[in-house]
């Protein structure tokens, strides 16, 4: 027999034409061998494929080894094979593979039906559960082109990786792997998500219907879409359901009753949980995949611990605080918008407002004349609801930061992230107020100017050059009574404030800004600067704030710590930021020192009052023009804390002077989060601001009273007693200019008796 077959091809190959038949017969295969044999480097490694097996998100890590966020590559959790409803398993494999246990990736008869029917006009899909996870896995690395030849290339590479799982994964591995990773829209990756989604159970819940709907939805998501396209879902899951039956899977008797069923979705779309510091998380995560780039890590599936600054208990302390405040405010701002004159289509707000939607602009696009759109738009109450719901709905930021080690404490972005993650921390620039107004009294102590200085509360006018006149004012008329700069700071005065900015100069000012700490935000360096007009981060105030309680040292915001490998390896510990001068000390120990004031009589004293705060503490209310943003920060040795109450949108308000002001809208938040760290000891409130340097007077030499004299020598002798004589300036004459001063302010002024006014309620108060 075989020297017959010998002799056959012997036969052939002495004929030309049929010699070129076997060569070319011969040389396809042989081409397509080598073909694949070249691939084969090209396609994921056996260690990639197990790294994907194994891979594990990075972890954010509080202070207090807290589980802050994790960083994964969709919204998916991983759940063993055992955690799987059987019913799940049994579908899948009736429907995608019955063969699944006899081959090893390749199921040659299922290729080669797929290939016939593709040649026939009529495609069917080849692919094991292993191809697809391969798939899935390493679309980049396998290719998605459908076009010939690529789809042959990408077809070949699939069938490589799928041999060099089987090879890597047990079945049940592959099973597990698969259906943890394939996805099923809504931003829901793996069968517990999906399950959750569709269903609002876990995977292990699921029954016989609810699995064939899922594994159904396989070949093709969108278009098997249960949600939207209940009835072709209906007709895919019968499918899979005949397949469990011909598979011996599924009795006849329940096929026949459960086809008849309904989906009986129970819809619900799964949001990532992004932990209790989300916008704290999405601000690092640049960073961190920077640097798990350049130290050759995946940030999301090396299972690296990063290691952060934030303490989570002033962390809840602050999501508790920004949560409360909130709510409070939104009620204000509903009953605000909801009178006569709110929002409603008279309202030329609400009206530029309908003119910069997307639905407006979508309108006028298509044709629509402008005028008829928004009149169309005025008089649709669901659109104006959902319009005046956005762009009125109060949001917040909260910060907290140690001045002396620069570790940030806790970071609130908003009121929740889901809704807005839009960073009012670091990202939004708003006009700070009169938080700004401790940069102006910082530049004229270091110019040496004394907190017991005096200036007339009157109305000033500052020239701007060119005819123009800045004429500050604040929520009432001036009381024209000397007023100390420590009371002008304490009592938010834009009266005094102007006056001091006027001899400092305006270029000082944001020269100190910058230097302790309001570094990213340009200045205008203008007079109105001194109330704070230019806008800047919530952050950089409270690293400007920080470096005035660390005695004019800046110390850069630290957020991470250290960064380990899963295995607890510590790959790089982060050196802690050099303390940079940058301020005189003893003028910024003045200015924080005065600063008490603010807390102690003035326009914060609700920290006292309203939340028994005694501890050692100072600070600064911040109120903008129409009361657009709230401000309050406060300082403590060991954290600063300050809070931004607002609208995304700067031309919406509370339309409250009441509930506008710093010390109702911010202030809260930091009074709150300050009240309950204290009371649960996480900061100590016995701990004081240390002074570096002595800042009592010198004691005077008591002068020998007089002998027998005259009254005036007895006059004279008393006013040495109290701080008269020599060093007294004389009075001065009505209506001349004031003398020049040595330390570059207007001349003191010294208080006549019964000239001390009660400071005004801080609600009756602008500017603070």
């Amino acid at each position: 027999m075989l020297q017959s077959i010998k002799n056959f091809f012997a036969a052939l190959w002495a004929r030309p034409l049929y010699r070129w038949l076997l060569l070319a017969a011969a040389t396809g295969p042989a081409i397509l061998l080598l073909y694949i044999v070249a691939l084969v480097p090209f396609t994921p490694s056996v260690g990639d494929i197990r790294k994907a097996k194994s891979e594990l998100p990075a972890q954010l890590v509080s202070a207090d080894g807290k589980l802050l966020a994790e960083y994964r590559w969709a919204n998916r959790e991983w759940v063993a094979l055992d955690k799987i409803s059987p019913n799940v398993v049994d579908a899948l494999i009736a429907t995608e593979d019955h063969r699944f246990y006899d081959h090893f990736g390749m199921d040659w008869k299922r290729t080669t039906s797929s290939v016939v029917h593709t040649l026939r006009g009529a495609p069917q899909g080849g692919s094991t559960i292993t191809q697809q996870l391969a798939r899935n896995l390493f679309p980049e690395e396998i290719g998605r082109s459908r076009v010939f030849p690529q789809a042959l290339t990408r077809k070949l590479k699939e069938a490589i990786t799928a041999v060099k799982i089987e090879s890597s994964y047990t079945k049940d591995e592959i099973l597990e792997t698969y259906l943890n990773t394939v996805p099923f829209l809504y931003n829901a990756y793996g069968i517990e998500m999906a399950a959750r989604t569709y269903f609002d159970k876990s995977a292990d819940k699921l029954n016989v219907l609810e699995s064939a709907t899922l594994i159904g939805m396989l070949k093709g998501t969108a278009y098997y879409n249960p949600v939207l396209n209940p009835e072709r879902a209906q007709a895919r899951r019968n499918i899979v359901l005949s397949q469990m039956v011909k598979r011996g899977k599924l009795e006849q008797a329940q096929f026949d009753d459960l086809q008849k069923r309904p989906l009986r979705v129970d819809f619900e779309r799964q949001t990532e949980v992004m932990g209790p510091a989300p916008h704290f998380a999405m601000q690092l995560r640049k960073q961190l995949i920077d640097w798990a780039d350049s130290h050759g890590y995946n940030l999301y599936a090396d299972g690296l611990v990063i290691r952060t600054t934030i303490d989570s208990r002033l962390q809840n302390f602050a999501n508790l605080a920004v949560a409360r405040q909130g709510k409070q405010l939104q009620t204000v701002a509903d009953a605000a918008w909801s009178k006569r004159d709110g929002w409603v289509p008279g309202n030329e707000l609400v009206q530029t407002l309908v003119r910069e939607s997307a639905e407006y602009r979508t309108a006028v696009d298509k044709g629509q004349a402008p005028d008829e759109a928004l009149k169309a738009l005025l008089a649709d109450d669901a659109f104006l609801q959902k319009l005046r719901g956005e762009k009125t709905r109060v949001q917040a930021g909260f910060l907290a930061q140690d001045p002396v080690t620069g570790h940030v404490l806790a970071w609130v972005g908003s009121r929740d992230f889901a809704q807005d993650p839009f960073d009012h921390v670091q990202a939004a620039r708003r006009q700070p107020g009169s938080t700004f107004k401790p940069f102006v009294y910082g530049a004229a102590f270091a110019n040496g100017a004394s907190p017991n200085d005096v200036l007339m509360d009157a109305a000033v006018e500052i020239p701007l050059g060119g005819g123009r006149v800045w004429r500050p004012t604040d929520g009432g008329p001036p009381s024209d009574q000397p007023m100390t700069l420590a009371d002008g700071l304490a009592l938010s005065k834009n009266t005094i404030t102007a006056q001091v900015m006027h001899q400092v100069g305006p270029a000082r000012v944001a020269q100190v800004a910058r230097a302790l700490g309001v570094r990213q935000s340009p200045l205008e360096e203008v007079p109105s600067l001194a109330l704070g007009t230019s806008p800047v981060t919530l952050k950089e105030m409270i690293s400007a704030y920080s470096s005035i309680v660390n005695l004019g040292r800046y110390i850069e915001p630290v957020l991470i710590t250290s960064i380990e490998d899963r295995h607890g390896k510590v790959l790089e510990t982060f050196l802690k930021p050099v303390p940079e001068v940058v301020f005189d000390a003893r003028a910024a120990q003045t200015l924080r020192n005065t600063m008490r004031g603010a807390v102690d009589r003035g326009t914060a004293t609700a920290i006292r009052s309203r939340y028994g705060i005694q501890a050692d503490v100072a600070g600064k209310t911040g109120t903008t023009q129409d009361n657009t943003d709230g401000w309050f920060i406060l300082m403590n040795p060991r954290v600063v804390a300050g809070a931004w109450a607002g609208f995304n949108d700067g031309r919406v308000t509370l339309r409250s002077d009441q509930w506008g002001q710093g010390a109702r809208s911010a202030l809260p938040m930091v009074g709150d989060f300050m009240q309950q760290a204290i009371r649960n000891k996480v900061i100590d409130g016995q701990e004081r601001f240390f002074d570096e340097f002595d800042t009592s007077p010198p004691p005077a030499a008591m002068p020998p009273p007089p002998g027998d004299g005259s009254l005036g020598t007895m006059r004279d002798w008393i006013r040495g007693l109290f701080g008269g004589g020599e060093g007294q300036p004389a009075p001065q004459a009505p209506g001349q200019p004031p003398a020049p001063w040595p330390g570059g302010l207007p001349p003191v002024t010294q208080d006549p008796p019964g000239s001390s006014m009660p400071p005004p309620p801080a609600e009756e108060r602008s500017g603070g």
